[in-house]
């Protein structure tokens, strides 16, 4: 609690410096355990009162829980030093505020909306970037999320294995345990530790620097019966496979994808002309470039759940999320909650 005090008082202060305007916090009373506290703001031409969430940084994993509470308590906006823009637009998207250390903020209030936003935070050093959350780094994370014992292998071996040049394995592993996430065991053991704050790194690191770099363009099937008939594609030897939306439907049977996730090897021509694909901004296929090699997965057209995950969870969508956490108990919950 004292720590959530000091982290949303700094940042008021920091909004009442750039903006004039002035957050008055008030922890909130034992009935309400599932928040933080309540924020009156006051300027000179009125006022906004909110209930508040505080965070140190917010994460993908925090948006189940902020929907829920927020159709129960209304305005709710996150409080957090370092919000992502693209989560908050996720925040907005879903009707919450938020407020982050710089003094940026978005509040909608009724019809009133009080959105400010490109201030810039006060320490303006450039952060060093962990190796380990890179996008190489974050190539072998993800392969050692899935195959844990590989953190094992010999250089040559892992770089082969994951493949990511040779020259990055130290480098990551350094970076790794330097954040916290990995247990040395005797002289010749590592495993990984604190694995469910690791795979929340992760897909922070994979929404903001990997996924990016791997969009290979949005697109529309030229006829309906290959976007009705969808899940007979690809064919189980085709080097591609089902993402987010879809990989869910295949997996759990929980929702029907509005748009579809593929992963390919093949170069994009050649599935753009194989499938027929007319490409549209926004397009029911999003289509990105295949990230990994063989892993521990014996389904063969879909992406690992952890991928699944990571693509439900940060779409925003409350019925993607809760496909999402439903993806997480059946598949991750036992090997992420175990240390």
């Amino acid at each position: 609690m004292i720590q959530e005090v000091n982290v949303i008082e700094s940042i008021l202060a920091r909004l009442n410096e750039v903006a004039g305007i002035e957050g008055r916090y008030k922890a909130c009373k034992s009935g309400k355990k599932e928040i933080d506290g309540e924020i009156d703001f006051r300027f000179r031409n009125g006022g906004y009162h909110a209930f508040v969430e505080i965070k140190r940084e917010f994460k993908a994993y925090h948006l189940p829980d902020i929907i829920n509470y927020s159709k129960k308590y209304r305005p709710l906006m996150v409080v957090a030093e370092h919000i992502y823009p693209a989560q908050k637009e996720i925040l907005k998207n879903n009707g919450i505020g938020y407020l982050d250390g710089a003094g940026n903020i978005f509040l909608e209030q009724g019809n009133n909306i009080l959105w400010l936003e490109g201030h810039k935070p006060i320490n303006t050093k450039k952060r060093v970037t962990n190796r380990a959350f890179t996008k190489t780094g974050l190539k072998l994370v993800f392969y050692f999320l899935i195959n844990e014992e590989s953190i094992n292998l010999p250089y040559r071996a892992l770089a082969e294995a994951a493949g990511v040049s040779l020259g990055n394995i130290k480098n990551v592993i350094e970076g790794l345990n330097e954040a916290g996430f990995i247990l040395q065991i005797g002289k010749e053991r590592k495993v990984l530790q604190n694995k469910k704050a690791l795979l929340e790194r992760w897909i922070t690191g994979y929404q903001e620097t990997l996924r990016p770099s791997l969009h290979l363009g949005d697109f529309n099937f030229a006829g309906q019966e290959k976007a009705t008939n969808w899940k007979q594609l690809p064919d189980a030897d085709m080097p591609m496979v089902w993402g987010g939306e879809a990989a869910a439907e295949l997996l759990i049977d929980f929702l029907k994808p509005e748009q579809l996730i593929l992963y390919t090897e093949k170069e994009k021509l050649a599935v753009t002309r194989e499938w027929r694909l007319i490409p549209h901004k926004d397009g029911q296929l999003r289509l990105y470039r295949k990230f990994w090699n063989s892993l521990n997965w014996d389904k063969k057209k879909l992406a690992p759940p952890i991928l699944v995950y990571a693509d439900l969870m940060i779409t925003g969508d409350p019925r993607c999320i809760d496909a999402g956490v439903i993806v997480y108990n059946k598949f991750l919950k036992d090997e992420f909650e175990r240390r």
